[in-house]
C-alpha cells in the first residue's frame, strides 16, 4: 500500500490500559503492508505483546468509514457529502440547539481510545467555548469509581503505583480483575515474579475460577456484591490482632475512629456467611495483609462497575492505610485502567465533572484559570457538572438534548438497559457519529457519520495505568477522507467563531498547550512534550524543570525511572487540605438488584482474552475472532441440574429488562448461584447475545458509574438450537441486521 514508512515506527497498543510499546515495521506479505512486534525498549511492557496487540494491523483496512455520510431521518439511506457540507450542518445544528435549548442541549460522548490531544481540544470546545460541561466518555463505564475512590481517600486521582511494584511485592491481592485475560502483559510480569519468589503470595478474589485465579495461592470465590463485606472483614481481623501501622495511622491519616467502629460489625462468622466463603480462608487472607510488609492490590471493573463502586474502592484503600502499605516499593492500591488512554482522558478533563490538569468544574479558581488560559470571558465555564453517560440517555428521553455527538465508542452495545438506551437514541434530533469503522451498532442511530483516523494514522499521546505517557506516531495516511479527532473538533470550533482558540497547526502544539496547564499540579506534565517523548516514554509527574535537567545532564538513564516519578506519596503527604489520607467508614449495601424467587440467579460479565469491547476491531480480525467465535453462559452444575440444562444446550437468560440466548457451559469454575457471560457481542455479531439487554441502569452516587457487573436473572433451557449466534462473514448482511435493532 502507499504511504507506509520505511523504518520501524514506535507507538503504543490501542487496546487495554497496560500501555504496551509496539514497533511497526514494513512488510510485503501482509495486506496492511506492515507487521507489529513488541518494543523491547518500552519500559512498561519490555517487548511483550498479547494476541490483540500482535494482530492490530489486520483491522486497519477492514470496513472503514471513508467519507462523511448524511441523512435527515434515521429511516432514510445515507448519502455521501463533502466535509464542508458535513461541518456546515454541525454548526447549524449546534446553533439551532443553542437558540432553542441553550448550551446544555449539546452533549458529547467520547472515548478512552482518544489521544490526549483529542480529549483536550474537545474540552476546550465544549466546556470552554460552548459553555456546557456535557462532555462524558466511555471511561465513565469502567474507571470513574477508581477516580472517585482515589480522590476521596487520597486527595487526588492517579494510581500511586508502578509496574516495578509487580516485581517487588511479597503479597499481591487481586480483586475484581481477571488480569490474565484482561491485562495479560501485567499478569505475565506478576506471574513471573510469583514463580521466582516462593515467599510471594498471590490472592485472587473473584466469583469465577478464572485463569488468574487458577494460579493463585488463595482464591476467594465470593458472592457478587460482597466485596465490602470481605474487605471490612479483613480489617476487622487486623484490628483484632493489633496488626496495624499505628504510627502511620496517627501521623498520616484521618477518620480512623469512625472506620474502626464500622468494622466492628464484620466478624469472621458474619463475613463468611455473606461472602459464601469459609472463616479459614478469610483468616488466611487477613493473615497475609498482617504479615506482608509490601502489599500490592490490583483491581479493575469487578470493583468499579457497581452502584457502590466508589465505596468498594475506598474499602480496599482502607487496608493500605491500615497497614501503611502505600508510597513504598511493592505496595499500594493499583487500579488497572480499562482503556488505552482512560488516564490521559482524566488528565485532560475528559469526564463531565472535570477540567484539564485534574481540575474540577465546581471549583471557581479552576474555572478562572482555564477561562484566562483559553481567552474566554469570566463565567464562560459552567459551575455545574455536565451530563454523565446515563443522564445523556435521560436527557434524550426528556427532549432536553438537541445535538448528540458520539466519537470512537459504541453506546448502542455498551450502555446498560439497552432497550431503553436504543429508544432514547432513536429520539435524538441530531446525532453525529465520529468513527473509523462502518457499520457499528451505533451507526443505526446516527444522522451524520464522520470518518475518523484511527491507530497508526494520527500522531498523539496516551497515558497508561502506571502514569506513563507514550508518543504514538502515525506510520500511514488515513484512508479516504478520514481525519484525526482533534482536527475535527478544532475545525468545528473555528467555524463557530473561535478561530483564535483553535489556531493549532500541529498536534504537538495541542500537546504543548495542554501540558502548560498541568504545571504545578499533581499530574504535572509540563516537561512531557512530543519532543521529550521522542527520547523515551515518561511517567508523570515530570515538570519542565525535570526535562531541562535531563537534557543538561544528558543522562543515559531514562528520566521516567526517577524515584520522584515512579510512585506517588513516597513522603506519605497527601494532596488533601490537612495532608492526610482519609479512611472511609461505609457499610456494605450489597447488590442493587439481589436475586429473588422470580429471578434467583446473579448474572455477571467480563472480557475474554482475544476480544475487546464491542468487537468493533477484534471482530474484524480472523485470528481473534477464531479464538472466541461465539458467546456462552457459564453455569454451575448444581444450577444446571435444577433447570435441566446440559453442556452445550441453548438457554435463554432473562432479566426484568430483556433476554439473551446462547449456549450453556456447565462448569464448576463459576460459583453456585452465579452466571457469567462475556460482554463483547452486539447485534452485528449475534442474535440476542447482548449482555446489556439484561443489565440495569443504577449508578454509583459518587462516581455515576453504572452497575454493569450484576443483575438478577432466570435461566431456562431452549428447545432445539434457538437462535444461533451469527458469525460475521461480510458487511452487507450486517447492515441489514443493524436495521433490525431499531424497528
Amino acid at each position: 500500500m502507499n504511504g507506509v514508512m520505511s523504518d520501524p515506527t514506535k507507538t503504543l497498543c490501542p487496546y487495554c490500559g497496560v500501555g504496551c510499546g509496539l514497533e511497526v515495521v514494513p512488510s510485503a506479505t501482509t495486506a496492511a503492508g506492515v507487521k507489529v512486534r513488541g518494543d523491547r525498549a518500552h519500559p512498561s511492557s519490555q517487548g511483550m505483546v498479547c494476541v490483540k496487540g500482535a494482530t492490530i494491523a489486520e483491522a486497519l483496512d477492514k470496513d472503514r468509514l471513508l467519507y462523511p455520510l448524511l441523512r435527515d431521518h434515521l429511516d432514510d439511506p445515507f448519502r455521501r457529502v463533502s466535509w464542508d457540507e458535513a461541518l456546515t450542518r454541525i454548526v447549524q445544528e449546534i446553533r439551532r440547539t443553542q437558540a432553542t435549548l441553550g448550551a446544555d442541549g449539546i452533549c458529547v460522548y467520547g472515548s478512552g481510545q482518544f489521544h490526549t490531544e483529542d480529549y483536550y481540544v474537545a474540552q476546550k470546545l465544549i466546556k470552554g467555548c460552548l459553555g456546557t460541561n456535557n462532555f462524558d466518555a466511555n471511561s465513565r463505564l469502567c474507571m470513574s469509581s477508581a477516580v472517585a475512590g482515589y480522590s476521596q481517600s487520597l486527595g487526588s486521582d492517579g494510581p500511586p503505583c508502578c509496574y516495578d511494584d509487580l516485581d517487588q511485592t511479597d503479597h499481591a491481592f487481586l480483586i475484581g480483575t481477571n488480569t490474565a485475560e484482561c491485562h495479560p502483559i501485567v499478569f505475565n510480569r506478576l506471574r513471573k515474579a510469583h514463580k521466582q519468589n516462593p515467599a510471594m503470595k498471590l490472592v485472587v478474589v473473584d466469583p469465577r475460577r478464572t485463569p488468574t485465579a487458577e494460579v493463585a495461592d488463595l482464591h476467594l470465590a465470593i458472592r457478587p456484591g460482597s466485596d465490602i463485606d470481605l474487605l471490612n472483614g479483613i480489617a476487622h481481623l487486623l484490628l483484632a490482632w493489633g496488626a496495624i501501622a499505628q504510627p502511620f495511622i496517627q501521623q498520616h491519616t484521618s477518620g480512623f475512629e469512625a472506620f474502626a467502629q464500622i468494622v466492628c460489625d464484620y466478624s469472621p462468622e458474619v463475613v463468611a456467611q455473606r461472602c459464601g466463603i469459609s472463616c479459614t480462608d478469610l483468616e488466611a487472607a487477613a493473615r497475609l495483609w498482617a504479615d506482608s510488609p509490601r502489599s500490592l492490590s490490583l483491581w479493575s471493573m469487578g470493583l468499579n462497575q457497581y452502584a457502590e463502586g466508589t465505596a468498594k474502592v475506598r474499602a480496599l484503600i482502607n487496608l493500605h492505610l491500615l497497614t501503611g502499605t502505600i508510597g513504598n516499593p511493592g505496595s499500594g492500591p493499583f487500579s488497572l485502567t480499562g482503556q488505552p488512554n482512560a488516564m490521559g482522558g482524566r488528565e485532560a478533563g475528559g469526564l463531565a465533572s472535570l477540567l484539564p490538569g485534574y481540575r474540577s468544574v465546581t471549583n471557581a479558581g479552576d474555572r478562572t484559570t482555564l477561562e484566562q488560559a483559553w481567552g474566554l470571558p469570566s463565567g464562560q465555564i459552567s459551575p455545574h457538572p455536565g451530563r454523565d453517560a446515563c443522564s445523556i440517555v435521560r436527557g434524550l428521553e426528556e427532549e432536553a438534548v438537541g445535538v448528540l455527538w458520539i466519537a470512537a465508542t459504541n453506546p448502542a452495545v455498551s450502555l446498560p438497559d439497552l432497550q431503553r438506551t436504543h429508544a432514547a437514541l432513536r429520539r435524538s434530533p441530531f446525532t453525529i457519529y465520529q468513527e473509523a469503522y462502518d457499520p457499528t451498532e451505533t451507526t443505526a442511530y446516527a444522522h451524520l457519520l464522520l470518518p475518523a483516523a484511527q491507530w497508526g494514522e494520527k500522531t498523539g499521546t496516551m497515558t497508561n495505568s502506571e502514569r506513563r505517557v507514550t508518543l504514538c506516531q502515525a506510520f500511514r495516511p488515513a484512508p479516504g477522507e478520514a481525519r484525526a479527532d482533534w482536527e475535527i473538533f478544532a475545525e468545528v470550533g473555528r467555524r463557530l467563531g473561535f478561530a483564535e482558540q483553535f489556531a493549532f497547526q500541529t498536534v504537538a502544539e495541542v500537546r504543548a498547550e495542554f501540558v502548560a496547564l498541568t504545571q504545578g499540579r499533581i499530574c504535572d506534565q509540563s516537561g512531557i512534550t512530543h519532543a521529550t517523548l521522542a527520547r523515551s516514554p515518561l511517567q508523570w509527574p515530570h515538570s519542565a524543570q525535570d526535562a531541562a535537567q535531563d537534557l543538561a545532564h544528558n543522562s543515559p538513564q531514562p528520566p521516567a525511572q526517577k524515584p520522584s516519578s515512579q510512585r506517588l506519596y513516597t513522603d506519605h503527604h497527601f494532596p488533601t487540605p490537612d495532608g492526610r489520607a482519609r479512611f472511609a467508614a461505609a457499610h456494605s449495601r450489597g447488590l442493587t438488584e439481589p436475586p429473588d424467587p422470580a429471578f434467583p440467579l446473579v448474572l455477571t460479565n467480563g472480557r475474554l482474552y482475544g476480544h475487546w469491547h464491542t468487537l468493533t476491531r477484534t471482530g474484524r480480525i480472523d485470528k481473534t475472532r477464531a479464538l472466541h467465535p461465539a458467546p456462552f453462559l457459564e453455569i454451575h452444575p448444581r444450577d444446571a441440574r435444577k433447570q435441566g440444562i446440559e453442556e452445550g444446550q441453548w438457554v435463554e437468560v432473562r432479566s426484568r429488562r430483556g433476554f439473551a440466548r446462547l449456549q450453556a457451559k456447565v462448569t464448576e469454575a463459576i460459583a453456585p448461584g452465579t452466571l457469567f457471560m462475556p460482554m463483547h457481542w452486539g447485534a452485528l455479531w449475534g442474535i440476542h447475545t447482548e449482555v446489556n439487554a439484561l443489565t440495569h441502569p443504577a449508578v454509583c452516587p459518587d462516581s455515576l458509574e453504572p452497575e454493569l457487573k450484576a443483575c438478577a436473572v432466570q435461566v431456562i433451557a431452549v428447545a432445539g438450537e434457538g437462535d444461533r449466534p451469527l458469525q460475521r462473514q461480510e458487511t452487507a448482511p450486517l447492515t441489514k441486521q443493524v436495521s433490525l435493532t431499531i424497528q
